[in-house]
């Protein structure tokens, strides 16, 4: 299994969680573990995924995500799991 955390950041409003979940299902992307709270109507979502069965290049789908988050008003990362641990265990 390849697993990614993906996180999104932003102004809450309305389809935010559902425009995310629908580009992971057309990729593929299967959702392991997913939590969000909004804080003084500000979103923020964590989720682990399950990226082993993605026909594109990882890095085409981070790039995808960006976009979309952009598109939509929110700040949308995604990196590989073993990249986002070693980056917060400093």
């Amino acid at each position: 299994m390849n697993r990614s955390i993906i996180t999104v950041v932003g102004k809450d409003t309305v389809g935010i969680i559902a425009r995310v979940c629908t580009y992971l299902a057309e990729k593929n992307i299967n959702i392991l573990d997913i939590t969000q709270t909004i804080v003084q109507g500000y979103f923020n979502m964590m989720m682990i995924v399950d990226t082993g069965n993605i026909s594109e290049d990882f890095h085409q789908v981070s790039s995808d995500l960006e976009a979309l988050g952009a598109n939509i008003g929110v700040q949308i990362k995604c990196q590989r799991e073993d990249i986002f641990e070693k980056m917060h265990r400093i």
